[in-house]
């Protein structure tokens, strides 16, 4: 009798010292996935301290044979051809009616010319008719210091692609995302009738009900994900999608990965429109926030790109170059790096006294040309 009360009491001992190490574990895991304060900001510490541009190189009005009536520009992304020592941008031009997507190259990262449609609006009654915002390319290699270059997918190029239902004004809700394809990277059309990404889906849940805006492709051991800002009422916040095959998405049931931040922090109101690259041994994510005043450029740094840890201090706040040039809002980043110069170019959305048009801050300080 005592030896079964033994054999049952050691049992028991056994199975209580499992269960006790189970919520170890478990909490462990979860603290794994946050990154220590000290280590975001050795990470984020690259990117501080930059050097801006006295002047926008794409201008709010840059006059575009055939679409003069452009009066703001946005959301700048830079991009290379296979076998091209060209540089690319595709930007936004807003005529007041809504968003189309040019294409301008360059040389220099800093002149940039023979601007172009890359691709107009939609039929009349489409989830695009109201606009396209192109620059979630598919490249070749997500490197933070990797050459933009694009890659083709079953022989075209691919970007998914902000999109807005009516014209007659600015960004009207509810936003969609599609996909575009291109033969050559300059003319894009659409590869899919339908949206990857609506406010209609059985999946879309109630912090993005309100809006869907711009994603950022990625592709990583095969799978494809898709970061992308949304909006409920006034709030924007950052979520991701996952695909296998780009044309159909599956949003991460842990929505949003970057959610808006704390009352008073830099972020407060908007978690937007992000960057992901590689860096290392981690991920940075380039976003930006809206709070105390303005939108400002911000860094997250994530291990698995499903936990992400925002470093709270912007490394770039609107209103940092003295001119006016970005004294409203900072953001809508694109970073390339320029192996000539060893130099990082950050294009951004710069608005202040000289309207809304493509910033450029830079590592190194670069002379006016």
């Amino acid at each position: 009798m005592l030896g079964r009360r033994i054999r049952a009491w050691v049992i028991f001992g056994i199975l209580s010292m499992i269960l006790a190490c189970v919520p170890v574990s478990i909490q462990s895991a979860e603290k794994s996935t946050t990154i220590a304060a000290e280590t975001v900001k050795m990470w984020s510490a690259p990117y501080r301290g930059w050097h801006y541009y006295p002047d926008h190189v794409i201008p709010a009005k840059p006059n575009i044979k055939g679409f003069e009536n452009v009066q703001k520009t946005d959301v700048p992304t830079v991009f290379q051809l296979p076998n091209d020592e060209k540089w690319y941008m595709t930007f936004i031009g807003f005529d007041g009616k809504g968003y189309q997507s040019f294409v301008a190259e360059s040389d220099d990262l800093i002149h940039w010319t023979n601007m172009r449609l890359a691709m107009g609006y939609g039929p009349k009654g489409s989830f695009d008719h109201g606009g396209v915002v192109l620059g979630a390319f598919l490249y070749d290699d997500y490197g933070v210091q990797s050459p933009r270059i694009l890659k083709k997918f079953k022989g075209k190029y691919i970007s998914l692609y902000g999109a807005y239902p009516r014209q007659g004004g600015y960004e009207l809700r509810p936003g969609y995302e599609g996909v575009a394809s291109s033969e050559d990277g300059f003319t894009w059309q659409r590869a899919k009738a339908e949206p990857i990404l609506s406010v209609h889906q059985p999946d879309c849940s109630l912090w993005e009900k309100d809006c869907i805006y711009q994603p950022w492709l990625l592709k990583h051991k095969g799978k494809y994900y898709n970061f992308y800002n949304a909006a409920r009422g006034s709030i924007e916040q950052t979520g991701l999608a996952l695909s296998d095959d780009i044309f159909k998405w599956n949003r991460y049931r842990h929505n949003p990965v970057i959610p808006n931040g704390p009352k008073g922090s830099y972020n407060e109101a908007f978690s937007s429109d992000a960057k992901v690259f590689r860096d290392k041994d981690h991920w940075v994510m380039f976003f930006f926030g809206v709070g105390r005043g303005g939108a400002h450029i911000m860094t997250a740094f994530s291990r698995d790109l499903y936990h992400w840890t925002v470093d709270p201090d912007p490394i770039y706040k609107s209103g940092e170059n003295p001119s006016g040039l970005d004294e409203k809002y900072a953001h809508k980043i694109s970073l390339v790096w320029n192996p000539g110069n060893e130099t990082y170019y950050m294009f951004y959305n710069a608005v202040g006294s000289l309207g809304r048009g493509v910033g450029l801050i830079t590592s190194k300080p670069l002379t006016k040309q």
